[in-house]
């Protein structure tokens, strides 16, 4: 009976603790005293059942935990939670209230629109019961009713747990504080990893010294490179090896009164040897040398480039006598006052910087700043005058002496056959660069290995040259017409090349495609021209018409191709400036173009005028389409006059695909003559070829 009574009684508050629901504290507390009497009433039944005891137990244990927790849950109730109480009366009821004298005390929240109130209910009784009352807002005159009615009124605000605040201080302050302890970090890693010097440069990966120069310093340079690794630049290698020597033993030329020059610009196309020239004095000076590239001085933010510089100087003047060298200087020197910034970028704050620091006010005794580029027309003046840069080196492409040296230097380590000749190859190389010459003789390095060679022969170097200038080797043709078109629009390359006087000798003739051509005419040109008579352009005109007045006379004038694209596109080129630039037409000596308009910087090209009236422009272009007219005239008599001589050219070329400019010659020879100097031109190509041809032979072990 009584562990019935037991179960009934606290089946409320089981069912309450299942249903997840926390009693009120009012309840609670009948809940545990009426549990208290049932302890009472328990004990004093002797035959009390084991299993009866095992659940009650635990239940009062319940109870009397959350007992104890009842002031704790008031408490944190009545302060932080306006709506302890359990029921709600309207506003109209809670002004009756207030007239009838029943309210007692009143709290209010959220700014007044909630009200917790003390009120006298006569349907309890008389017993004072808490309520909840939504106000539409404190007015004057409900407060002055209150004090009339001396009702004990409060304002309360919410006030947020010290464990709230602090999650949210440390939410706001966390991505400062990881921000700021990474970089501490990244910073004294960077000092205890070596960044205080060395090849690192100065602040090495240190993020809060971005204003530092990132020059690499060598106090001992040691790159591997002296002047004997430098070829075919004999005149800069002088005018560096006399600033070496300056540096060396300065009494030799201080007693005389010299100084040394405090800027040396190296000028030149890509590819000529000028960072290797810096790489050799670096090495052969013996002085402390600093490295740097244009670009590393500019920044997204505004001063720090100067700040660069100024910290590249200081370590550079207390390091005197020492190097400077700048690569891609055109990077950071442009010319001021054309860059679409104005003249408050980045770039043109690093540069008036650079230009205090190389010959302003204090000077910079005893540094001496080397600086390369291919980009000299573009660099502001006051960056160009003596005092800055007192010498101006040029370093060209090579002619067929510096070229042999480039190669004997880069052959070093290469295996050739014994056939192979230094002096051959660098005949026909004319127009390469140290770095072009280097890539060709490791191109044939890989190729001769690939074909399981022991030694690199004519053949492979020959095959290399083709793929650098022209692309790599295609799928022969299988189309008959497609070949038989292509053999003749070559073939009339050949002859109007052969039989213009002043043209280059032809190498060979060949249907194999390559990159873009589906067959090509190799020209070899004479010993590096720099000076271009008109005879001779006007016989490249002439040349490079021959394949389409092969395809009219042969195929007629409705079936000439697309092919001649690109030929057209050179006549049109090379007849302009012989009309614009060389004044080589019937408008006179006149140069018809505006030096800003041949400038290789677009912004300058925007900015040239035109000097030329509508007049002039019809003229120039009436002399540029009588060059081409004439041009192609002479290619179709020489097509129309050599039909049988072609036929039979082209008879072999289909047969072979590749044919030489010696069996090219000795065919062409059998129909009509060769002009005197396009034959005695052809005479050294013909011992290359005997050469070459000899050298391809297999070898019989």
């Amino acid at each position: 009976m009584v562990a019935a009574s037991l179960k009934l009684k606290l089946s409320p508050m089981a069912r309450s603790l299942r249903n997840g629901a926390l009693p009120t504290p009012r309840r609670i507390a009948r809940l545990v005293k009426s549990s208290g009497s049932l302890k009472a009433s328990s004990s004093s039944v002797p035959a009390l059942s084991k299993r009866s005891v095992l659940t009650a137990a635990p239940l009062a244990g319940v109870l009397a935990t959350l007992a104890a927790s009842q002031p704790a849950l008031a408490a944190d109730e009545k302060a932080n939670d306006p709506g302890v109480a359990s029921s709600r009366m309207s506003y109209s009821r809670f002004l009756e209230y207030l007239d009838m004298d029943r309210v007692k005390k009143v709290d209010l929240y959220e700014n007044g629109t909630i009200a917790i109130v003390e009120a006298v209910s006569p349907e309890l009784g008389n017993r004072v019961q808490r309520v909840r009352v939504q106000l539409p807002g404190t007015s004057q005159e409900l407060l002055q009713k209150f004090r009339e009615k001396k009702v004990d009124f409060a304002a309360h605000t919410q006030q947020e747990d010290g464990g709230t605040v602090f999650l949210n201080l440390l939410g706001n302050l966390a991505f400062p504080l990881l921000l700021v302890g990474g970089l501490f970090l990244l910073s004294r890693r960077s000092q205890g990893g070596g960044g205080g010097g060395g090849m690192g440069g100065p602040g090495g990966n240190n993020p809060l010294a971005f204003g530092k120069s990132k020059a690499k310093f060598q106090m001992e340079p040691n790159t591997g490179v002296t002047f004997d690794d430098v070829a075919g630049v004999q005149e800069a290698k002088n005018d560096f090896m006399e600033v070496v020597d300056f540096l060396k033993r300065p009494e030799r030329f201080t007693a005389v009164g010299a100084r040394i020059p405090k800027g040396v610009l190296l000028v030149g196309p890509p590819g000529t040897g000028k960072t290797l020239l810096a790489k050799a004095i670096a090495g052969e000076a013996g002085v402390p040398f600093f490295s740097i590239s244009g670009s590393e001085f500019v920044e997204m933010f505004v001063g720090v480039g100067a700040s660069r510089v100024r910290d590249l100087f200081k370590k550079a003047k207390e390091n005197a006598p020492c190097i400077v060298f700048v690569d891609e200087i055109d990077a950071v020197g442009r010319q001021r006052g054309t860059g679409i910034g104005g003249g408050n970028d980045e770039r043109e704050q690093t540069l008036n910087q650079l230009l205090t620091e190389m010959d302003g006010f204090e000077g910079n005794t005893g540094v001496i700043v080397v600086a390369a580029t291919n980009r000299a027309d573009i660099l502001d003046a006051a960056l160009l005058r003596p005092g800055r840069f007192d010498r101006q080196v040029s370093v060209d492409v090579p002619d067929v002496k510096g070229r042999m040296e480039i190669l004997k230097v880069h052959a070093k380590n290469k295996t050739f056959d014994e056939d192979v000749d230094i002096e051959n190859i660098a005949q026909r190389t004319p127009g390469f660069s140290g770095a072009d010459l280097a890539n060709l003789l490791n191109e044939s390095a890989i190729l001769t290995g690939r074909r399981k060679k022991t030694g690199i022969s004519f053949k492979e170097i020959d095959d290399s040259i083709d793929r650098i200038v022209a692309g790599m080797e295609g799928t022969p043709m299988t189309d008959g017409r497609s070949k038989s078109l292509v053999a003749y629009h070559e073939v009339g390359h050949a002859i109007c090349g052969t039989l213009t006087p002043g043209h280059d000798p032809v190498q060979k003739v060949t249907l194999i495609p390559r990159g873009q051509a589906r067959g090509l005419t190799w020209f070899i040109p004479g010993e590096d021209p720099s000076l271009i008579s008109k005879s001779q352009l006007f016989a490249r005109i002439v040349g490079a018409l021959g394949g389409r007045a092969a395809e009219e006379v042969v195929f007629g004038e409705a079936e000439v191709t697309t092919g001649a694209s690109s030929d057209l596109n050179m006549v049109t080129n090379i007849a302009k400036q012989m009309v614009t630039v060389f004044g080589m037409s019937d408008i006179g000596q006149y140069s018809l173009q505006d030096a800003g308009a041949q400038s290789g910087d677009m912004i300058m090209r925007m900015m040239s005028r035109n000097s030329a009236s509508e007049k002039l422009l019809k003229d120039i272009d009436a002399n540029v389409m009588k060059i081409s007219n004439e041009a192609y005239d002479v290619a179709l008599k020489q097509m129309r006059d050599n039909r049988e001589a072609i036929d039979k050219i082209v008879e072999v070329l289909l047969e072979k695909e590749t044919i030489s400019g010696k069996e090219f010659r000795e065919i062409l020879s059998e129909y009509t003559t060769i002009p005197e100097e396009n034959r005695v031109a052809a005479q050294a190509q013909e011992h290359l070829d005997e050469v070459k041809q000899r050298d391809a032979e297999p070898q019989v072990a």
